[in-house]
């Protein structure tokens, strides 16, 4: 079973300590998750008004958000 399964597992829990922490958890992942693809999608030259209609918010708000950080480079590359 992968990380992100037992953490949804984990969210599921009828001990609030235990679900919290795996809310917190899966926040954090899909935080770094929506950072490792707005990169992605900047390297492949997309506006910030495409990303802002893929993430369902405003242009403004994915531009503040992630604006002042330089794409990283696909390992690999």
């Amino acid at each position: 079973m992968t990380e992100a399964n037992d953490l949804a597992a984990a969210a599921a829990s009828p001990d609030p300590r235990v679900g919290l922490r795996a809310a917190v958890a899966l926040r954090r992942l899909a935080d770094a998750l929506e950072v490792l693809q707005v990169d992605n999608a900047r390297l492949q030259g997309w506006s910030w008004q495409e990303i802002a209609d893929a993430l369902d918010v405003t242009k403004q708000a994915v531009h503040k958000k992630h604006a002042g950080r330089t794409p990283a480079e696909p390992k690999g590359e």
